[in-house]
């Protein structure tokens, strides 16, 4: 069992202990040109999705293309919790059924011997009250959440230009990305040997061959708390997960062996989760706008507030990739009002996650929307 809602007590308790800091409109402020950027990124991402249907008869998402599992589980908001705890969704405790959608970061559909960061998109449905504009009619909230605590970049204009780049590798030399994976996972073990990591590096293929249900994801963007400002976590917690943190899992001739992995692992075991929030208190340290700063967990640390737990299940068939992959979108603007989006790089989503979704939509010839109970996943 986890420590960290005792520890957060603690924490909380102690005299003179920094408080969650209130949000104002002075907490963001946007980037020179930010919706052009918006604009050039949804093309980019457009160009990607292009480049893949073009070469495959098939539209798929401009990043995290690839899906590994699917999985339906269920969210328990914890009781008790701390009044700057108890906000939004976790205002009160309730449980909900959600959608779990595990990924890999490239928009083209590559050999798991291409190591990339990984992702997991969650979407929690039922979820009443006021929302984000644009979402009024939904019951869902998502949290689109990555491997790593940071963003890649501190601004959006530059990670534009890093995406320029590697939109024009997409579907490109598919054997020489795995051998740039190979030799990329090499330095990164010597970066690793001296205490540090390289996000470029990782990105390029060079992410570490590791079971993708042993990780940590984070939503490197910060979001509403209610009146506070925050970052999200989901945490492996259960035995059969925390037996799975780093473990090396051999893809040697298995093109699909992530997807394998979770498969295997689901059809006969349980999994548990924290999720956790990051409340922020100090905006200094703890910036708003610039996603590529980790926030210091020994000014706060991240606290859970709900459990997410997945039965063992058929993590993969094609009744759930027609439902999830192919007829739903994830986005943290699926959202209520008390939890949304903050800084440039949640902005700019979207802007992004909107246009590829049409686009999406359009070239497969089917309509996108978000479910208003779990029946229309599990059916």
């Amino acid at each position: 069992m986890s420590n960290v809602k005792p520890v957060f007590h603690a924490w909380a308790a102690q005299s003179g202990a920094p408080v969650p800091i209130r949000y104002d409109a002075s907490c963001e402020q946007r980037e020179g040109n930010e919706q052009q950027t918006a604009r050039e990124l949804s093309e980019t991402i457009k160009t990607i999705q292009a480049k893949v249907f073009e070469d495959s008869g098939h539209a798929r998402r401009g990043v995290h293309a690839k899906s590994h599992g699917i999985l339906a589980g269920q969210l328990r908001v914890l009781s008790g919790l701390p009044a700057a705890l108890a906000q939004g969704l976790f205002a009160k405790a309730a449980t909900y059924p959600c959608i779990m959608r595990l990924s890999t970061i490239p928009g083209d559909v590559l050999d798991d011997g291409v190591s990339t960061p990984r992702g997991m998109a969650l979407k929690v449905i039922g979820v009443l009250g006021a929302r984000v504009l644009g979402s009024e009619s939904d019951v869902t909230q998502d949290f689109v959440l990555a491997n790593g605590a940071t963003f890649a970049k501190p601004h959006v204009k530059s990670f534009l230009n890093s995406l320029k780049l590697l939109a024009k590798t997409t579907d490109k030399a598919p054997a020489l990305k795995k051998a740039l994976s190979t030799v990329m996972r090499g330095a990164e073990r010597v970066v690793e040997a001296f205490g540090g990591e390289s996000p470029a590096i990782m990105t390029l293929g060079g992410y570490p061959q590791t079971h993708l249900l042993g990780d940590t994801f984070y939503s490197q963007g910060a979001v509403l708390y209610g009146e506070y400002m925050a970052k999200v976590s989901l945490v492996p917690v259960s035995p059969s997960l925390l037996a799975l943190v780093k473990a090396p899992l051999d893809l040697s001739g298995k093109p699909d062996g992530l997807r394998e992995a979770v498969v295997d692992f689901f059809g006969s075991q349980s999994a548990e989760w924290e999720l956790r929030v990051q409340l922020c208190t100090d905006r200094q340290s703890m910036p708003v706008e610039d996603a590529s700063v980790e926030w210091p967990e020994d000014k706060s640390p991240y606290v859970a507030v709900a459990r997410l737990s997945a039965p063992p299940q058929t993590a993969w068939d094609a009744k759930r990739v027609a439902a999830v992959d192919e007829g739903m979108s994830f986005s943290p603007w699926h959202s209520l009002a008390a939890h949304r989006p903050l800084g440039a790089v949640m902005r700019v989503r979207r802007t992004v996650y909107e246009a590829a979704a049409a686009m999406r939509a359009e070239r497969n010839g089917r309509i996108i929307k978000e479910p208003r109970s779990i029946d229309e996943v599990l059916c």
